[in-house]
C-alpha cells in the first residue's frame, strides 16, 4: 500500500558551481545561474509504503507525516534561498535532484520503521518539470 501526501513551498536558488567560470555556468545551467538568484513555488508528494495497521487502518497517519516535513523541511525551506538560508544545503548545489536528496535525508529515519517506510520524494519544481527520489 502506498499513501501519498502533498505539500508546497516556495524558495530561491542559484545553480552554480564555484569551480567554474560564470561563462561556464551560464553555458550549463543558462538563466538558473543568475547571481542573483531566482525562484520556484515547488510541490512536494512524499509517499510512505507499507502495510495497513489493524489497530489504526493507517499505513502511516497523514498528520503525524504532515507535521514530520512541515517540522523537518518546509519550515526550514519555505521563503529562503537555498544556498545561503539552509543549513542541511549549505555546500550544495541546489539542482532540484539534490534538493530532493537533502529533503529525503531530514525525513527517512523518522519515517521508516518495521511497518513502514519512505517511498519517494517527487519534487515538481515548474509545472513542466520535476524530479521523483526513492533513495539509494
Amino acid at each position: 500500500m502506498f499513501i501519498t501526501r502533498k505539500f508546497h513551498f516556495s524558495a530561491s536558488h542559484r545553480i552554480f558551481n564555484p569551480s567554474l567560470s560564470d561563462e561556464e555556468n551560464f553555458r550549463i545551467y543558462g538563466k538558473c545561474s543568475n547571481p542573483n538568484g531566482h525562484g520556484h513555488n515547488y510541490v512536494m508528494n512524499i509517499t510512505v509504503s507499507g502495510d495497513i495497521d489493524i489497530e489504526t487502518g493507517f499505513v502511516m497517519d497523514l498528520t503525524e507525516l504532515k507535521n514530520l516535513v512541515e517540522e523537518e523541511i518546509i519550515a526550514k525551506v519555505d521563503h529562503k534561498n537555498l544556498n545561503i538560508d539552509v543549513e542541511f544545503m549549505k555546500g550544495i548545489l541546489p539542482s532540484t535532484e539534490n534538493v530532493a536528496v537533502k529533503f529525503w535525508e531530514q525525513i527517512e529515519k523518522k519515517i521508516n520503521t518495521q511497518k513502514r517506510k519512505l517511498y519517494s520524494i517527487r519534487i515538481g519544481e515548474t509545472v513542466n518539470n520535476s524530479v521523483e527520489y526513492r533513495g539509494k
